[in-house]
């Protein structure tokens, strides 16, 4: 416990006082002789201690001020006190109060790191998903064009005549119109596809104390998924569709079609098709995850999985993986889980889908809802209507499904996705 001691030389057998003026330190009769009133005052008032002392003659009396109050001892001797003004149990609160700073500080920046990380992490993931569509939908933007075709236009003739009609009359590149705005559109709506998946499953887990999902919450968090996806992407949709239809062009590129929609028919024009776009959206989403991931945890607790798992750590110790290899499923299985979700989700909300780009195309003079504009499609071509492109929906779909799932796992292990 560290103090320190001030010697007064007392003049006289008077009553002490801070302010006397016969008082001076011991050690150099130099100082001040109010220093001891100030060391006294910072006593009390820092504190809160009283100071009380008394003529003792010639006697020695020590006088020691601690936060239990103030001690004093009779020494002996003549014309001398000493006074001992210990603060060691204030010191050691100042220090505990220190390390406490310390800690909060250092607790902060911790905390600043993890949702620095938490951050990074998610736009990583972001990206992820957003590359896989940009690769993806660039690939098979030919077929996504004659699923429009025979969708929107209500094409009749058999596929090998409208693809060489696009191609005498658009050229090469008129089957990768409105790609762009395709791109526009699917990139952002796989990113948050994609993220808002993981990131629910891993809520529903938590949540329920188990090791992995269950099927039930990968269909769960695959309908939320489609839903909040739907949700933020549909205007981009809406755009899209508004270009390849008739007389799409003439309103030029992405701008102008929706000047001309909001200033015609309103802002919330651009959300046509939003309910039957998340009546489909929350199967589809629910069918595409949930049969990917339950492929995929049949094939990693197989005797090939586990396999390949033990090989991959035991590679792991010995060298650095390349990303390929660091792939939880083969590229070749990755690429035949992605088709079949893909197809499994295209064939069982593809009736939605007709009825919701039929209802983008309608203007406000004629517009139906979503029930209404179904009965219209089955009267004028029957229910197989409903099923109008969907071979080569399905033809789209198959490497669609196939390439963005095998890109989006080969993102997350090259961006380190956490």
């Amino acid at each position: 416990m560290s103090h320190f001691q001030t010697w007064i030389r007392q003049s006289s057998p008077s009553s002490f006082s801070s302010s006397s003026s016969g008082g001076g330190l011991f050690l150099d009769p130099s100082t001040p002789a109010n220093f001891v009133a100030c060391i006294v005052s910072f006593a009390v008032e820092s504190k809160g201690f009283g100071l009380k002392s008394r003529s003792l003659g010639q006697s020695f009396v020590v006088m020691s001020v601690d936060r239990g109050g103030m001690r004093k001892r009779k020494v002996g001797g003549s014309g001398f006190m000493s006074m001992s003004v210990t603060f060691g149990e204030s010191e050691g609160k100042e220090e505990r109060l220190l390390d406490e700073v310390q800690k909060e500080e250092e607790g902060e920046e911790e905390q600043e790191q993890t949702q620095g990380k938490a951050a990074m992490n998610t736009t990583k993931h972001l990206w992820a998903g957003a590359v896989s569509a940009m690769v993806s939908r660039t690939f098979v933007a030919p077929l996504e064009r004659l699923k429009l075709e025979y969708m929107i236009r209500g094409e009749q003739r058999n596929l090998l005549t409208v693809i060489r009609d696009i191609a005498d009359t658009q050229g090469l590149m008129g089957f990768w119109k409105g790609n762009f705005v395709n791109i526009l559109r699917t990139a952002p709506f796989k990113a948050i596809n994609f993220y808002a998946y993981d990131t629910y499953s891993k809520y529903l887990v938590k949540i329920s104390g188990k090791e992995e999902s269950t099927n039930n919450d990968r269909f769960i968090a695959g309908a939320a998924a489609g839903i909040t996806a739907a949700i933020l992407c549909i205007p981009m949709d809406t755009i899209r569709t508004r270009m390849v239809a008739p007389g799409g062009e003439a309103l030029g590129g992405v701008v102008g079609v929706f000047s001309h929609m909001v200033q015609t028919e309103g802002i919330f024009s651009l959300y046509k098709g939003l309910v039957p776009s998340l009546v489909s959206m929350a199967p589809s989403g629910a069918v595409f995850y949930g049969v990917y991931d339950i492929l995929k945890s049949a094939y990693l607790h197989s005797p090939q999985g586990i396999k390949r798992r033990l090989m991959m750590a035991k590679q792991h110790e010995g060298k650095k993986l390349s990303a390929l290899d660091q792939l939880e499923l083969s590229p070749a299985m990755t690429l035949l889980y992605g088709a079949i979700a893909g197809c499994c989700a295209e064939a069982a909300t593809y009736p939605f889908e007709v009825v919701r780009r039929q209802l983008q195309m309608q203007v406000q003079s004629n517009k139906l809802n979503a029930f209404a504009t179904c009965v219209k499609i089955v009267e004028q071509g029957g229910v197989s209507a409903l099923y109008a492109g969907l071979l080569p929906s399905l033809l789209q779909v198959l490497p669609s499904a196939s390439i963005s799932y095998f890109v989006y796992e080969f993102m997350k292990v090259l961006f380190k996705v956490e």
